[in-house]
């Protein structure tokens, strides 16, 4: 990956390649970055949104990528703010967070006929109800099973907060799985 990177950083800072460099730049990195996305926001065309505001931040700015750390790992950064940025617009939109109580409940619910798709949906309830910082641990630790020294770096944070916080957001996971899993 590391002289693919090396191939889309030559075409990004080439006027006459950047069109192809974006191109390169989204079809090696839009899987990646959407599921990533896809986990904090949970909404599939929000998250394609976001998606896109990535990629259009990441053209406008990458005069600013210095090269001095990988290039995903700076991706991973725009696309984290992207999507932290869209979840404080929804949080504002929100009536209440009784009402998003009361419609996870209900989810829950209504899913509850394979024990699979209820664990499933317990644990997605589970990451969404983890304070941000937690839940961005764990969803890049968890889901893209990033290094911690990567993630440091994209979150702006030390290993061993990180580690921290990852190992918080296990224990809320497993006692909200446990204390709302009905057999």
């Amino acid at each position: 990956m590391k002289n693919k990177d090396a191939e889309i950083i030559a075409m990004m800072q080439n006027p006459r390649t950047l069109d192809q460099g974006l191109r390169s730049l989204m079809d090696a990195y839009q899987s990646r970055l959407y599921w990533h996305i896809r986990r904090i926001i949970v909404d599939a065309d929000l998250a394609q949104d976001t998606l896109q505001e990535t990629f259009i931040k990441a053209y406008q700015n990458f005069h600013q990528f210095k090269n001095d750390s990988q290039l995903y790992t700076w991706l991973y950064r725009i696309a984290t703010n992207e999507a932290l940025q869209q979840i404080n617009k929804l949080k504002r939109m929100q009536k209440t967070d009784e009402d998003a109580e009361y419609y996870m409940q209900n989810l829950v619910a209504d899913n509850s006929e394979k024990d699979a798709e209820e664990i499933q949906l317990l644990l997605q309830n589970a990451i969404q109800s983890l304070p941000e910082k937690q839940k961005l641990v764990f969803m890049m630790r968890y889901y893209d099973d990033l290094p911690y020294e990567e993630i440091s770096k994209i979150v702006d944070m030390s290993v061993g907060t990180l580690k921290t916080n990852y190992h918080y957001a296990k224990q809320k996971i497993e006692e909200y799985i446990k204390d709302n899993y009905e057999k």
